[in-house]
């Protein structure tokens, strides 16, 4: 070959090389980005595990399914977490680790107002946007402009809590005159309980009973027969989901049955709770954030949904995802569209942004209001009846649960009084 004939070899060579590079060079930099880290605190063991886990699978698909479209700002995702065990006292030390020691970009919550106030003041300290997972009023007396709450009750959460409990009991013939109040002495029932003071004074009733039992406590049957001896037309619970079976489980062997009986009695909605209590459950009215209704078919719902039973079934966690994992996945699309929007991972910038703007979830329509909370409120009130045995696949749909309230999502009538529909069964 001629020196002219290598000379052009050698440079069809290196214009090949020089291509073969750039089209490389893309694919090999996005691999060596690192994952934008996503931090939190999660219940994997005691009290709220059966809750929390169900949390952590909803993060898991999101990230799977980010990841699948390339993540974020053409980086992975990365989900940094501990298990917090159930106990508030873990909580400062896991966040402070996270942003101090792992280094992660954002931060979220673990499940329930106990586990996301005590992160407050690290989170707050440290100038991080947040976000929580089913805390009730955790922001009422901060103000922290960061802060977001996946939560359904709106810009006054506290009285949202039980407001529509309170028109369902007051609509009732002849009109109730006394009222039981009870909760654990905690965050989240001292939260509650603020709320229902103010329900109470507007609906002019009568408090015969209102007390708050020990987070520790195990035998709630003085509970019962306490507020049994109070004899109140109307029995108001803000409960955690321990308590709540302690609860039901106490009032039916004491056969009480007072007029009208529920509230917000957090986990009746987890598959594992329901299970335990089956026709215990029958004729309570009490709080939930969604239910499979006709009324409530959000766009994308059932996709999430089908996405998470077969996951949760095998990994052993409440198969039917109704109560947590659709908020928690609705949450991070909150924040993947914020962060897609802005081209950022600034906290301020971020915060700016899903303060200013809606955003379409798998729960529906979000925007957030100055405190972080929901702009309108979209919690449902809800009524138990002919539940026959301990079965999950009697809850697949709501031919056992009514919604009562509110008036966009209803779905039938109350059975009145408490008695009547916890007899149903036997029909």
């Amino acid at each position: 070959m001629t020196t002219l004939g290598m000379a052009r070899v050698r440079n069809a060579l290196g214009v090949a090389s020089a291509l073969l590079l750039l089209w490389l060079a893309p694919s090999a930099r996005a691999e060596d980005k690192p994952p934008i880290k996503i931090g939190f605190s999660i219940e994997q063991t005691g009290g709220l595990a059966a809750v929390g886990k169900t949390g952590l699978l909803a993060f898991q698909i999101w990230a799977e399914d980010i990841n699948k479209k390339g993540g974020l700002l053409g980086r992975q995702v990365q989900l940094v977490f501990y298990d917090d065990q159930s106990n508030p006292a873990n909580v400062p030390g896991i966040y402070t680790k996270l942003i101090d020691i792992d280094k992660v970009d954002l931060l979220v919550s673990s499940y329930a107002t106990n586990l996301v106030a005590p992160a407050m003041p690290i989170v707050m300290q440290k100038n991080r946007l947040f976000f929580g997972l089913f805390a009730l009023g955790v922001n009422t007396e901060f103000h922290y402009p960061k802060y977001f709450s996946m939560l359904v009750f709106g810009p006054d959460p506290k009285p949202e809590f039980s407001k529509g409990w309170f028109e369902i009991a007051m609509a009732q013939d002849p009109k109730p005159q006394t009222i039981a109040l009870v909760t654990a002495d905690a965050e989240f029932g001292r939260n509650a309980l603020d709320g229902a003071r103010d329900n109470v004074k507007k609906a002019g009733l009568k408090t015969v009973y209102d007390r708050a039992y020990p987070p520790t406590t195990v035998d709630y049957t003085p509970i019962v027969r306490a507020v049994q001896a109070a004899n109140p037309d109307l029995v108001y619970v803000a409960s955690y989901p321990p308590d709540t079976v302690g609860i039901l489980k106490a009032a039916h062997e004491l056969n009480y049955a007072p007029r009208f009986f529920g509230g917000t009695m957090v986990g009746t909605a987890a598959a594992a709770f329901r299970t335990q209590l089956g026709p215990l459950l029958n004729g309570i009215v009490v709080g939930e954030n969604w239910e499979p209704a006709k009324t409530m078919e959000f766009p994308g719902i059932w996709d999430f949904l089908k996405e998470y039973q077969p996951r949760a079934k095998a990994e052993g966690v409440d198969p039917l995802g109704y109560f947590l994992p659709p908020y928690a996945y609705a949450e991070m699309q909150v924040l993947a569209d914020a962060i897609t929007a802005t081209g950022s991972l600034d906290d301020t910038k971020l915060a700016d942004y899903i303060h200013g703007h809606p955003f379409k979830t798998v729960v529906g329509d979000i925007s957030f209001g100055p405190d972080g909370e929901w702009t309108k409120p979209q919690n449902l009130f809800v009524q138990y009846h002919g539940v026959k045995n301990n079965d999950i696949e009697q809850f697949r749909d709501d031919s056992h649960i009514t919604i009562l309230y509110p008036s966009q999502f209803k779905t039938g009538e109350l059975i009145a009084p408490y008695v009547k529909a916890r007899e149903a069964k036997e029909e």
